[in-house]
C-alpha cells in the first residue's frame, strides 16, 4: 500500500491558489485542521486540501466564513448549500465556448465542482463535441446547415 500523499505548507497553498496568510487565517479560525507535526516538520494531507478547496467553492458560492464555519460542523457539510436567488445576488458563471453556436454555463458555487472538477467537465464536454463533429463530418453530413 502507498503512502499517503503530504505536501509541505507553501505546496498546499499552491494547489489550492490561496495567500499562504489566508490559509494560516483559516487554521486559526479552526476551518482547517492543524498540520500533522509541527514546524519545519509540519505537513498537510488530503483532507487539508480538501477542506480548503470547499471553502473556496462555498466563498465563491457567496457565503460568509462564520456561515461556512457552521456548516463545516454540520455532520452533513459535503452537501452544497443552498441559496435563495434574488435581486442585488451576485453570482459567478463560467463561460465555455465550445464552438460557435455551443456554449455552456456553469455557476460554480450551486454546482459543487471544485475548479479542477470544473476544468475536467470542460475537457470531457469539449472533447465529446469534437467526437460528435468528427463522426458527423465522417458520415458526409455538412457541418454548417441551419436545421
Amino acid at each position: 500500500m502507498e503512502p499517503a500523499k503530504t505536501y509541505t505548507f507553501d505546496e498546499l497553498c499552491t494547489l489550492v491558489e490561496l495567500p499562504s496568510r489566508t490559509v494560516r487565517y483559516y487554521i486559526q479560525l479552526g476551518l482547517v485542521d492543524r498540520p500533522d507535526g509541527a514546524n519545519r516538520g509540519a505537513r498537510y494531507a488530503t483532507r487539508h486540501l480538501e477542506q480548503l478547496l470547499t471553502i473556496r467553492k462555498w466563498q465563491s458560492a457567496g457565503l460568509s466564513l462564520e456561515r461556512i464555519r457552521e456548516l463545516l460542523q454540520e455532520p452533513q457539510a459535503n452537501a452544497p448549500p443552498t441559496r435563495r436567488r434574488g435581486p442585488g445576488t451576485v453570482e459567478v458563471w463560467s463561460h465555455l465556448v465550445v464552438a460557435e453556436g455551443v456554449e455552456l454555463h456553469v455557476e460554480s458555487g450551486m454546482s459543487g465542482l471544485s475548479p479542477e472538477e470544473l476544468r475536467e467537465f470542460f475537457r470531457g464536454v469539449t472533447a465529446q463535441y469534437e467526437l460528435i463533429r468528427g463522426r458527423k463530418n465522417q458520415d458526409g453530413i455538412e457541418g454548417n446547415s441551419n436545421d
